[in-house]
């Protein structure tokens, strides 16, 4: 087993024992890097050198008896998360770089930790797109088929942990942004419940979390990104839980199965077929699992639209000309029908997060967990800006995914299956607010027993 292919329990069990070292894992990635990047382009502000020192570094410290939580395990950081002395583009060449003035409280936990944050990873235009196209870092490609789009807007850690750029990768969600390309990639992506993870700049719905190839390693990732910090306003309290924790039974519990978004694109039938697959698992445990109807409609997703375009415009309308025309055109053409949109129209558009927020916790009133597919498509080519390609209708995949962002509950994906032509699908599991421990725990109990050892994709 390549040591770039290592899961984080099993490099700090090798690291304790002194089978090998912080730096000769790091010496794997870098060369997995290497091989991977001239095609995939998942990385930015890579710095293998400063990667080559902190190993060393974190080499020394198991040495003395003082290495940290995650001391020595590879991890990369999503763009759009702000680590010291680094410019955040935010994926669009329209941005002056300025560097940061400090770690964001996700790279400030990781670094508290030992990790060794080795790089950045891309992301398109502000990350407003389920795509791996971006004005400043060009086309993020997907490791299962260098021609097929990785999602996003975490595309660079989707790519990257796809790849096996070391087992620790943090994105950020705000309508599927982890999920989706988690999904697209094979990979576990995880929304915690909002606050869980502090994060700044907080926004409604913004969540960080783990992008992995394995639910262990997303529960490591949790332990440490959850602790608080008092820049997140939004952040819940600090509190003890046990991310690792497992479920020994589904027995009795109450299962939505969703397989209707209520509005966007039609669900693939390989899709449908694998969820389905998937919701069998847990009846043949004895779950309860019933059909219910979608939480989402057509106008509360118009709503969203329409508040983002306004909101969007809004910040666009600030550049100075020369820089707003280094935006990505379809994210260009996209926000400025923002322009038409009234105030009242764009009170009613946030509004509707509190429609979508309703209507999911109507669900639970009667599920204890909901099961749905986390993309109706299965891929799409590398080149466009979304499934659909169309700045008309740039929401039609999100459907499955948006809801818990507004309802602040915890969401997982994590692989279900393969399409004929090898590509992943998703399954999402959805807990109830707060419940973080339990969506890791029935997505690890999936794992175990309904999962796929996942041929991962090499050069």
């Amino acid at each position: 087993m390549n040591l770039a292919d290592l899961g984080t329990r099993a490099l700090l069990a090798g690291y304790a024992a002194k089978t090998f070292s912080p730096s000769e894992v790091m010496e794997a990635v870098i060369a997995r890097v290497a091989t991977w990047e001239p095609r995939i382009n998942a990385l930015y502000a890579y710095d293998p050198d400063a990667a080559r020192l902190e190993a060393t570094e974190s080499t020394q410290r198991w040495a003395n008896g003082t290495a940290g939580t995650l001391d020595g395990v590879p991890a990369t950081i999503k763009e759009l998360i702000a680590t010291k002395g680094v410019p955040v583009p935010g994926g669009t060449a329209a941005t002056q770089l300025v560097p940061a003035p400090a770690d964001a409280p996700p790279a400030a936990r990781l670094r508290e930790a030992g990790a060794v944050i080795f790089a950045k990873t891309t992301a398109p235009d502000y990350g407003m797109l389920s795509s791996g196209l971006s004005s400043f870092h060009g086309t993020t490609r997907n490791p299962w088929d260098v021609t097929k789009n990785p999602g996003g807007s975490s595309s660079g850690a989707a790519a990257a942990a796809a790849a096996g750029y070391g087992p620790l990768h943090v994105g950020t969600d705000i309508g599927g942004s982890i999920r989706l390309p988690s999904a697209w990639c094979g990979l576990v992506g995880f929304k915690p419940s909002f606050g869980r993870i502090p994060i700044d700049p907080y926004y409604v719905g913004r969540c960080a979390g783990p992008m992995t190839r394995s639910v262990d390693d997303a529960a490591y990732l949790m332990q440490v990104l959850s602790q608080p910090d008092a820049r997140d306003a939004t952040s819940l309290p600090p509190e003890k839980i046990d991310f690792h924790a497992a479920i020994d039974s589904v027995a009795g519990l109450r299962i939505g199965l969703m397989m209707q978004a209520g509005c966007g694109m039609e669900v693939a039938p390989e899709i449908a077929d694998a969820v389905q697959r998937a919701a069998r698992v847990f009846a043949e445990a004895g779950a309860r699992v019933v059909d219910v109807k979608p939480v989402l409609t057509q106008k509360m997703l118009d709503g969203i639209d329409r508040f983002w375009r306004a909101r969007s415009w809004d910040a666009i309308l600030a550049l100075p000309e020369q820089r707003r025309a280094a935006i990505l055109p379809f994210i260009y053409q996209w926000a400025e029908r923002g322009a038409s949109v009234s105030g009242v129209q764009a009170v009613a558009g946030f509004n509707a997060t509190y429609d979508i927020r309703s209507a999911c916790a109507a669900l639970f009133a009667d599920m204890d967990v909901v099961l749905s597919p986390v993309t109706p498509n299965i891929s799409f080519p590398a080149e466009y800006a979304s499934p659909l390609n169309d700045s008309t209708r740039p929401f039609e995949h999100i459907c499955f995914t948006l809801p818990w962002n507004m309802s602040e509950q915890p969401a997982i994906s994590l692989n279900c299956g393969f399409s004929q032509g090898g590509m992943p699908i998703g399954l999402q599991i959805v807990a109830r607010r707060f419940a973080d421990w339990q969506a890791l725990g029935l997505a690890r109990w999936f794992e175990a027993r309904g999962g796929l050892n996942m041929p991962w994709p090499v050069m």
